[in-house]
């Protein structure tokens, strides 16, 4: 039987970095500024070709009202399984991704049709938002209670003014238009939301503000670097916002997180533990949930599961791009939907 809760010493994590380190060449890269995070210092403005057919899969365009964000539309793609058919009494798990624009170098559609052709996941219907034009205003924390964004510092400037009204749009404006047009399961468990960078900080902020829509998360390379104060390291270290949200809870009953950061992401390490501070920020995360009493898995690369609440992975020579959230996508699809899963559902 699976521990219920796997917390390795960080002496194990600065060895296995170590070795890591000593295969790969690395490309010093600060934590501290938004420039490592894709997108952000150069926009895209790519599109997946809408409407397409993906293999056995449907792939439908739309651009969708966003009343906060006017003039600018929404541009989603929705992800339609092998089999789906409107008239049938099939409902189907739900998955919402970030930085949609970038479904085709993470290789979504190519992912989901190996995974279904190897029957190693549940169908799902996937919706793959774009980034808006202002992608660091839109991607963030929000305190939903307080109707307000967590506005955090860079080096560019505030991340997070507009995360409560995208994170708001998300929630109450696309799952139900999603869920009214399409055979969706709608209890939270069977909605998860995805993200990388910045769109995984979001991810997992949609997931935490919002436990009674999402109830699965994946956030890979997540920006959790984020903090109130940027005057020194030891500030950073202490106002880290996304940390500091766990740490005042409650516990969310029922959520689920995935987290996946890459070896070679970086090389600072503002409080000189030996570990990455990409890696330090999300397992301090991470053991803040397990504080919370969510069962932990923080091996899961070594020690793969899907029976605990909260795994994190490291990807081996894993950098901060889009190669490697490739390679973590398979790994989180399966956690989250994979059909060994104890809560996995029989479909037609």
């Amino acid at each position: 039987m699976t521990e219920p809760c796997r917390l390795p010493a960080r002496t194990m994590i600065v060895a296995m970095i170590a070795i890591l380190a000593a295969c790969a060449t690395h490309h010093g890269v600060r934590s501290s500024d938004v420039g490592r995070d894709p997108g952000i210092d150069a926009l895209s403005s790519r599109l997946t070709p809408l409407p397409q057919a993906l293999g056995a899969s449907t792939v439908i365009g739309a651009e969708l009202e966003a009343k906060a964000f006017a003039p600018d539309k929404v541009k989603v793609a929705i992800y339609l399984p092998p089999g789906y058919e409107p008239a049938s009494g099939t409902a189907y798990p739900t998955l919402y991704l970030n930085d949609g624009q970038d479904a085709a170098e993470v290789g979504l559609g190519p992912t989901l049709e190996k995974l279904y052709a190897d029957d190693a996941m549940e169908k799902v219907i996937v919706v793959a938002i774009d980034m808006l034009p202002d992608r660091m205003g839109t991607y963030g924390l929000s305190d939903r209670a307080g109707r307000r964004s967590i506005v955090g510092d860079s080096r560019f400037g505030p991340i997070g003014r507009r995360a409560h009204d995208y994170s708001e749009w998300v929630a109450g404006e696309l799952v139900p238009y999603i869920d009214s047009r399409y055979r969706t399961r709608r209890e939270p468990q069977a909605r998860g939301v995805l993200g990388w960078s910045l769109g995984g900080l979001n991810a997992f902020n949609l997931g935490w503000e919002y436990p009674d829509v999402f109830g699965r998360v994946g956030a890979f390379s997540p920006s959790f670097w984020l903090s109130s104060d940027r005057t020194d390291a030891a500030s950073v270290q202490r106002t880290r916002l996304a940390q500091g949200r766990v740490e005042a809870g409650p516990k969310r009953a029922g959520s689920r997180f995935w987290f996946a950061v890459g070896s070679a992401e970086e090389t600072d390490d503002r409080d000189g533990d030996g570990v990455i501070d990409a890696v330090d920020d999300t397992l301090d995360l991470a053991s803040g949930l397990a504080r919370l009493g969510y069962s932990a898995n923080l091996e899961y690369a070594s020690h793969p599961s899907c029976e605990e609440a909260v795994a994190f992975e490291l990807l081996p020579d894993g950098r901060h791009n889009q190669a490697a959230w490739a390679r973590m996508l398979p790994l989180f699809l399966r956690w989250a939907y994979g059909k060994e899963r104890p809560d996995a559902q029989p479909q037609e």
